[in-house]
């Protein structure tokens, strides 16, 4: 089974982050993206500390795509420099973790994912 993991994105708006999402699942780097409006960051930027609304993504995915994953934010964002942080799914349920594996797989079929 490949190592899962979660990587987090944040975004300045739905549409990016819709925009974003959309994209890591047709191409395969997540199996599943969820989109968390409403997220306040608070964050020190060029010497300052400022405050921004946002909308956080939890990306899941597998270890192996995190380098084309990475790659293609940093090429969809507006950011300078993108949030995009991962950690490892140290277990979880086997059925939706094999999911995982299946759906970021560049030439995997389509599965549905485990109900839950």
């Amino acid at each position: 089974m490949p190592q899962a993991v979660i990587a987090f994105c944040t975004c300045p708006d739905a549409a990016t982050a819709s925009r974003i999402a959309e994209a890591l699942v047709g191409e395969r780097l997540a199996a599943c993206v969820s989109v968390l409006p409403g997220v306040l960051s608070v964050y020190r930027w060029q010497g300052a500390v400022e405050r921004a609304n946002e909308v956080q993504l939890l990306v899941k995915t597998v270890a192996a795509r995190m380098p084309a994953l990475a790659e293609r934010i940093a090429a969809l964002h507006p950011y300078e420099t993108p949030e995009l942080v991962a950690i490892e799914a140290a277990s979880g349920l086997p059925a939706y973790l094999d999911w995982i594996g299946a759906e970021t797989a560049p030439d995997a079929g389509r599965q549905e994912p485990p109900k839950t």
